[in-house]
């Protein structure tokens, strides 16, 4: 592993790490031939002359494409007409909604100077396509990103200590009572990620069901705002925002959800439904985007984006019956263990490198 500097500056690190990388590649291929170069954007930001560098004296690209900073700045916009907390006092989100049609240059250097992309959904690709007009010999496949399902597993009912650290966390949260229920929400704390719309909808369900408890968990400057408006909405004791916890505790908090809530407005892919259904604990989420691709009335419900009444809705329903909610629950880690792990990632990439070595 070869480590580089950067720039914490909000989106102009991905052309600092892009020249540090360069740097480097040269260094290294100059060391040891390179065979193949692979490049993840939008993370990373190079121009069309620095794509034609490395195919002409270093190696074929293989770009993979995470979701478009358009696309990203698209849910700014949305988040905004929701009235989603601090659009405009983060940093980070005030730099994508005012330079990502300039960032959104190197993606397009991306689509034409790699040998071949790699999306990380149907829908990212069709985001790339439609933005961009790639040429029409346009390499690009879909390979969705896998998650650990060694560490995220469903919950061993018939083990006693796994029982009883369920019931531990379970009672940290408020939802200890045999008819009380936990959802869990995952995300950092950003206007996109839709905490502000899930709680309008959260207090909807505490008024159908006052037992229910909801579970947020991530790092972000809009915890003391959440906060406030769940107080404001008369849910403040029924919500619990975490800042964030170490990855076996995150694992153990998903198996032991009944629920996992995911409002997001816009994702390349989005793992945490996948490490939800990884867990056997079904997922609502946004009938947008990507997520169709992943969650389905099989292993969760879909809701209407910016929906209040929808995800509320959607939220009840898979809680009005347990035995459904179980059964959904091992749907989903059958579709995991399928479809979405880091072996079928692997077997993807293996014969995706070989093609572009092979142009």
């Amino acid at each position: 592993m070869v480590t580089v500097g950067w720039a914490p500056i909000p989106m102009a690190f991905t052309r600092s790490y892009g020249r540090s990388a360069m740097r480097a590649l040269k260094r290294l291929h100059a060391q040891d031939p390179v065979d193949i170069v692979h490049l993840h954007c939008p993370m990373i930001s190079w121009s069309a002359k620095q794509f034609a560098l490395c195919r002409d004296n270093i190696a074929p690209v293989v770009s993979s494409l995470h979701g478009t900073w358009l696309g990203e700045r698209d849910g700014l916009v949305i988040a905004s007409e929701q009235k989603e907390a601090a659009i405009w006092a983060n940093p980070n989100d005030l730099a994508i909604l005012l330079t990502a049609k300039h960032y959104a240059g190197y993606e397009r250097a991306a689509v034409n100077g790699s040998s071949i992309c790699v999306s990380n959904s149907l829908a990212t690709k069709r985001d790339f396509e439609s933005r961009y007009s790639p040429p029409p010999d346009w390499d690009c496949e879909v390979v969705h990103w896998g998650v650990d399902t060694s560490m995220f597993v469903p919950l061993h009912r018939d083990d006693e200590d796994a029982m009883s650290a369920h019931a531990v966390i379970r009672h940290r949260y408020g939802a200890q009572s045999s008819d009380s229920t936990l959802l869990l929400a995952v995300g950092r704390l950003a206007a996109r990620k839709g905490y502000g719309s899930l709680l309008r909808a959260f207090a909807k369900v505490s008024d159908s069901i006052p037992t229910a408890r909801l579970v947020i968990v991530g790092r972000g400057h809009l915890r003391s705002r959440l906060e406030s408006q769940a107080r404001k909405l008369g849910i403040g004791d029924a919500v619990t925002i975490e800042s964030g916890m170490a990855f076996e505790e995150l694992a153990a908090l998903f198996r032991s959800a009944d629920l996992v809530v995911y409002p997001s407005y816009y994702e390349g892919q989005g793992l945490i439904p996948l490490e939800a259904m990884a867990s056997g604990t079904p997922v609502v989420t946004v009938d947008h985007g990507p997520l169709p691709e992943m969650v389905d009335d099989s292993v969760g419900s879909l809701f209407e984006m910016g929906d209040i009444d929808s995800m509320a809705d959607a939220i009840l329903m898979e809680m009005s019956d347990r035995t459904t909610l179980l059964e959904k629950g091992e749907a989903g880690r059958r579709r995991v263990l399928e479809r979405f792990t880091y072996n079928h990632d692997a077997e993807r990439f293996i014969e995706i490198y070989g093609r572009a070595f092979g142009k």
